[in-house]
């Protein structure tokens, strides 16, 4: 028996079909309404991003109403949206962590894999397939039925058919395992608060029972689309800019017949044929006006010694700036030889800067946002940089170096925050307004702040009294403007909310009272991919505590001023009862038969009330 310990790889599809947990597929209960969840967020993303007013239409029916829960179901999304092109679909639902979900801006998807799950965990439990109908251009629909290779990530497409349509759009159904009668009160409140959050949008839910349930747009103006933004100094680590280097290298170009025919044009030789003397004088005569690829071509072949002819026989194999070695593989003596370059030689610093890429202060401006030349040269003093250090050439320890002085560094500005797109003031008071028919009514909209980088904004919403029928402290939680309705015990908005003293601010007891609040961030902190619950960061939670203490001082006047409204209704009461008492026994007293006229006083007393509520 061998006593080695034998390594494999599992694709991405493999991991999370082993701990679909993750992701929120725990159980039927919890898988339905993740899956519901994934879906019609899928569908209102595709509609902000091109500004169309959403109209999503969802569907959970039995395939069996007979059986007892867990029992399968047949989840249908459809929306109003720009589609998917046909060569997409079968990558976007069949393929774990593709999506368009990765670039830095607000999305109410952050890892490119829920909606895929809910197909894997259809898949898993029925063995059915995914069809998905999509048309971009309002005239033709695709069709496709998949099933989702689990060892390769890939899809497997067991249908393909195109026809007529008349409207552009989406539309997903799966089969899936899923417990109605447990998950059905949390998807229904789920459609509810996507409605109060999304007040811009129709959304219509048909529930197996036979129930409709539809929440038709409040307003008709939509929220600006996020745009995608560069990532902030503060937000960097050492694996991120070891990806960003790969993007700051010159590619050496390939010395083909194609590459040659370009050198010989920009240097003139069209028709001519020079020997390798001829060709390097020709090139230093020019070569202000040669392009960056052409002069590559050109230092390197004076280290190689080689006209077009000899040059078109090899291919650059490695340029070693650390130990000034050029490799390249002979095709006519079938061997890679190496040769050693001159530093000193003009041609030298042309492959190095190619080689190793963009400077320090070009990287920094070039690949960062809000980060100019002169704020680029006062943090290479900063963190003990030569500006002109080519990034590509630092070493390990330089570039731990670099990203903690990146960390570091107190005068990059905010970050950008035109990659949100907050709800706004008005849409989400009159969502609430709407939803809640309060007595009192107030919202709040944080300016941009950021933690680690990554911009964020805080809107926060709270309302009182009116026809809200809660007893004590109603809270709904939301991040990019997905509602959160699981984990809340955890969740640093609880946290927050339950830290207030509120009799600070006159409510006692269970009073009727609602909080809104919605984080809205390239990067919300969620604690798992299931995405319920948000990590208590210490910038997040102080920007929180002030939207929440503003909105709370405000409720404060109002019961004040209630108070004293109602000491005033207390009062007149009071006088109208014995105001007649007094005028009575006055006249009796003073041997009268006329009462004096206290009805005017009464009615002035009345008025006064009224102005004070």
């Amino acid at each position: 028996m061998s006593s080695k310990e034998s390594f494999t790889q599992i694709s991405p599809s493999e991991f999370f079909y082993r701990n679909r947990d993750l992701a929120g597929f725990s159980n039927p209960t919890r898988s339905l309404y993740t899956a519901v969840r994934e879906f019609v967020e899928n569908s209102l993303d595709a509609c902000d991003q091109i500004g169309i007013l959403p109209d999503v239409h969802m569907s959970i029916k039995a395939v069996d109403a007979e059986k007892p829960d867990p029992k399968q179901y047949i989840l249908t999304v459809k929306d109003n949206g720009p589609g998917i092109e046909s060569n997409h679909v079968p990558l976007a639902f069949g393929t774990v962590l593709y999506g368009s979900k990765f670039g830095l801006k607000q999305a109410r998807g952050m890892f490119g894999l829920g909606a895929t799950m809910a197909i894997l965990y259809g898949q898993i439990t029925t063995n059915k397939p995914v069809i998905v109908k999509s048309s971009t251009d309002g005239k033709i629909q695709d069709e496709y039925e998949m099933l989702l290779d689990i060892q390769k990530n890939k899809p497997v497409i067991l249908k393909h058919k195109t026809k007529g349509t008349s409207k552009t759009g989406l539309s997903v159904s799966i089969c899936l395992e899923g417990d109605y009668a447990k998950a059905g009160s949390k998807i229904r409140d789920y459609v509810y608060q996507t409605s109060l959050i999304t007040p811009y949008a129709t959304i219509t839910f048909d529930d197996p029972k036979g129930e409709k349930f539809r929440y038709t747009k409040v307003v008709r103006t939509m929220p600006k689309a996020p745009t995608i933004i560069r990532p902030h100094p503060h937000g960097i680590d050492v694996e991120t800019i070891r990806r960003m280097l790969l993007d700051t290298h010159f590619q050496i170009p390939t010395v083909d017949d194609k590459m040659i025919l370009k050198v010989r044009k920009e240097l003139g030789l069209s028709k001519k044929n020079l020997n390798y003397s001829g060709i390097m004088q020709k090139a230093q005569k020019k070569w202000k006006n040669l392009s960056r690829q052409v002069r590559v071509v050109i230092a390197m072949m004076s280290f190689l010694k080689m006209d077009f002819e000899k040059i078109s026989k090899i291919t650059i194999e490695d340029i070693d700036v650390g130990n000034k070695k050029l490799t390249y593989w002979d095709f006519g003596e079938s061997q890679s030889i190496a040769l050693d370059m001159d530093p000193e030689s003009r041609y030298y610093k042309q492959l190095a800067n190619t080689v190793q890429g963009e400077t320090l202060t070009s990287f920094l401006t070039k690949r960062f946002q809000r980060v100019g030349p002169t704020t680029a040269l006062k943090f290479a003093k900063f963190a003990k940089f030569k500006p002109e250090q080519r990034i590509g050439n630092m070493t390990n320890q330089e570039l731990v170096k670099l990203s903690d002085a990146l960390q570091a560094f107190d005068d990059f500005l905010a970050p950008d925050p035109s990659c949100l797109a907050p709800l706004g003031a008005s849409p989400l008071e009159k969502g609430m307004a709407q939803f809640f028919e309060p007595d009192f009514l107030a919202v709040v909209q944080r300016g941009a702040s950021a933690y680690s980088g990554f911009p964020f904004v805080i809107e926060m919403g709270i309302a009182y009294g009116g026809k809200i029928s809660s007893h004590g402290t109603k809270v709904y939680r939301f991040a990019n403007r997905i509602p959160l309705l699981y984990d809340e015990g955890s969740d640093v908005v609880l946290k927050v909310v339950n830290d207030t003293d509120w009799s600070r601010y006159k409510i006692k007891g269970d009073p009727p009272l609602v909080i809104v609040s919605h984080i809205c961030s390239t990067r919300v902190p969620y604690k798992t991919v299931g995405k319920e619950n948000v990590a208590d960061r210490p910038e997040i939670e102080r920007e929180l505590k002030l939207a929440l203490l503003s909105l709370s001082r405000k409720l404060s006047s109002f019961m004040s001023k209630r108070g004293q409204a109602e000491a005033a209704i207390k009062r007149k009461n009071l006088y109208s009862k014995y105001i007649p008492l007094i005028a009575q026994f006055s006249t009796e007293l003073a041997g009268k038969k006329k009462e004096p006229d206290y009805k005017k006083l009464i009615e002035i007393g009345r008025a006064s009330c009224r102005e004070r509520v």
